[in-house]
């Protein structure tokens, strides 16, 4: 078996002969969603397998999935959707979640880019806008107290637990803001909750799945985000994590019914 390395945006000819895709670091997708989308969608029409399918990623894309995943008995964080939203919406929120302080995300984005955190006493201006599909999420304190927690799972199998912490000073836990990871071995009730977010999927179990969570006041851990187009899956605290992917791969190579 052989890795090549081919840019999503190159000729579909590049990819003849190949088996399996693997999406990779496709960082810029949250731009260009649509073109992403058509290109996997056009690959898998030329009888190559996509990992995870286009049909995954197109649901996955949008996080207003999440509702669905509510729906369904999951625990999220408590969650405002939007087409779009401005500073009276932002304080709206607040009201609702009867918080001191919320989360602005873009619903189809990665990365923590584009993201706002607004406090009572650190409102937007008032002529702000978020110019994205949006969501309102209240901060949880336990995010920079405790952390968030990941749950990676392949082939709907957990594999490997991380913890990943802010930087001082700062909420948001990727590396780009000075986040740091470690692993994380989960209570049997965290996992529980984790494992129900995957069975709460209306798709069939995805070759590698990001389960990221936070806990609520409650005490309970929350859905912030369920990952499963190109995430980063912490290998380094997972060091069996690559022969489960390969295994995987060799399983999907061997059938065509598997996404």
């Amino acid at each position: 078996m052989e890795l090549v390395e081919i840019d999503w945006r190159a000729p579909l000819e590049a990819f003849d002969g190949l088996a399996l895709v693997l999406l990779g670091t496709a960082w810029d997708y949250q731009d260009h969603p649509e073109e992403f989308l058509a290109r996997l969608e056009a690959l898998q029409g030329r009888g190559i397998q996509v990992c995870n399918r286009p049909e995954i990623v197109r649901w996955n894309a949008d996080k207003g999935y999440l509702r669905e995943l509510e729906e369904a008995g999951a625990t999220i964080v408590p969650t405002a959707y939007y087409m779009d939203a401005d500073a009276g919406d932002v304080g709206a929120a607040m009201d609702m979640f009867d918080t001191p302080s919320v989360v602005v995300k873009r619903r189809i984005g990665a990365g923590g880019l584009d993201q706002f955190r607004f406090a009572a006493d650190a409102m937007p201006e008032p002529d702000w806008r978020m110019g994205h599909r949006c969501m309102i999420q209240p901060f949880l304190p336990s995010v920079t107290e405790e952390g968030e927690y990941t749950f990676l799972f392949i082939d709907g199998a957990f594999s490997h637990g991380v913890l990943k912490r802010a930087a001082e000073g700062e909420y948001r836990i990727q590396s780009l803001y000075g986040g740091y990871e470690t692993g994380y071995t989960p209570s049997a009730d965290d996992l529980t909750t984790a494992q129900a977010v995957v069975a709460a999927l209306p798709l069939p179990a995805p070759l590698y799945c990001r389960i990221d969570m936070a806990r609520l006041p409650s005490g309970e851990l929350a859905l912030m985000e369920a990952e499963m187009i190109e995430p980063y899956l912490y290998p380094e605290q997972g060091p069996e994590l690559g022969e489960k992917v390969a295994d995987a791969i060799l399983k999907r190579l061997g059938s065509d019914k598997n996404g």
